[in-house]
């Protein structure tokens, strides 16, 4: 029996099971086992050809890619939004490839990549379901785009996202289990539990072949999010749904759709311009100059970070030796008390922030 045959008799077996307080243990070890099959077919296999995946490298400062059913205005909306050239046209599946094109905006270059559409079941490889979803993993931002007359597929492109481990706009479980090699199971937690009892907590580290280790529980988190944390290839991302051909529709018809979305029409080139800013600000980027001892900061070429980086981070970004060789910053701008303070690497940089970094002598 294949893993999809074994997931489908153990998802067959959930179905049938009735919810209640009896049958709350057996669920939840069935949606542990099913879960650990499924972060095998998500696995990259190791050795051999790659199976016709897409050969995407990252470019830019960040990466978007855009998910959707067929049909629905990707390729329209990335040439507007870049100067790539993807093919357009009224009919399913034109585009059978990963197409990239980079959006300049605010000093920022932001890498979009136009992938075919998805159909329900990509999860499991249909339609090159699984080589889309892979490039998806990779993202730092997930647009969805939507067909103004389909709003309910939305349901569709979460689901497909869900079964490969993508939780959009979600934080991890703040959930920590050290492996050891004996003493059994110690769980610990700084909140109360209403959610998990020591059976299920222990039933599930057991699924996972953890029979001896500390779990320390910061949050009263449910059976799924344990084996979230427990599958360890779960990515969290930030998304943005955008609403495509609005331009067809009435006002009315969109306010009784009951989601949040961002309404663009890419055809007619309507709301593309704040739809540039929309991805700005879902990216949490920052821009951040740099300058010499004795010069002036260059404002026009901005470098480009994540909202909460450091001092540190930024030693990463100009060079990879420059934190061995830090000595002190100075910053000019929103995050010091004053013009050129003196900080260390532990310094959280905001938008805006002039750095000069003070090397070691002889370095």
């Amino acid at each position: 029996m294949g893993i999809q045959e074994k997931i489908k008799e153990l998802e067959d077996e959930l179905h049938r099971t009735q919810k209640n307080k009896a049958t709350e243990y057996h669920l939840g070890i069935l949606k542990g086992k099913i879960a650990k099959l499924k972060r095998e077919v998500i696995a990259p296999k190791k050795g051999g050809a790659s199976g016709g995946g897409f050969d995407v490298r990252k470019s830019g400062d960040s990466t978007v890619v855009f998910i959707g059913l067929p049909s629905t205005g990707k390729s329209t909306l990335l040439n507007v939004l870049t100067n790539a050239e993807s093919k357009t046209a009224s009919y399913e599946f034109t585009t059978l490839t990963c197409i990239p094109g980079i959006m300049l905006h605010k000093g920022a270059k932001i890498q979009l990549l136009d992938l075919p559409g998805i159909i329900a079941g990509a999860k499991e490889g249909r339609g090159k379901g699984r080589e889309i979803l892979a490039v998806a993993r990779n993202a730092d931002l997930i647009l969805l785009l939507l067909d103004v007359f389909q709003p309910h597929q939305l349901a569709t492109l979460r689901r497909e996202l869900e079964g490969i481990g993508i939780r959009l706009d979600q934080s991890p479980p703040d959930v920590t289990i050290k492996v050891l090699q004996r003493g059994g199971i110690s769980i610990k937690s700084t909140v109360k539990l209403t959610k998990l009892n020591e059976r299920m907590i222990i039933g599930l580290l057991n699924e996972y072949s953890i029979h001896n280790g500390e779990i320390v529980l910061r949050e009263d988190i449910t059976a799924d999010l344990l084996i979230d944390v427990l599958a360890g290839n779960r990515r969290y991302l930030p998304s943005l749904t955008v609403l495509n051909k609005v331009d067809l529709v009435s006002n009315a018809y969109l306010k009784q759709l009951g989601f949040a979305f961002y309404p663009i029409s890419a055809e007619k080139n309507q709301n593309v311009e704040g739809l540039k800013d929309e991805i700005y600000k879902k990216l949490r980027m920052i821009r951040i100059y740099t300058k010499p001892r004795m010069g002036e900061a260059d404002l026009k070429e901005p470098m480009m970070m994540r909202s909460g980086s450091t001092v540190a981070d930024t030693c990463d970004k100009l060079h990879r030796e420059l934190r061995k060789e830090f000595k002190y910053a100075q910053i000019w701008g929103p995050s010091a008390k004053f013009p050129g303070q003196k900080v260390g690497m532990d310094h959280v940089l905001a938008d805006g922030d002039v750095v000069f970094i003070a090397k070691k002598q002889g370095s």
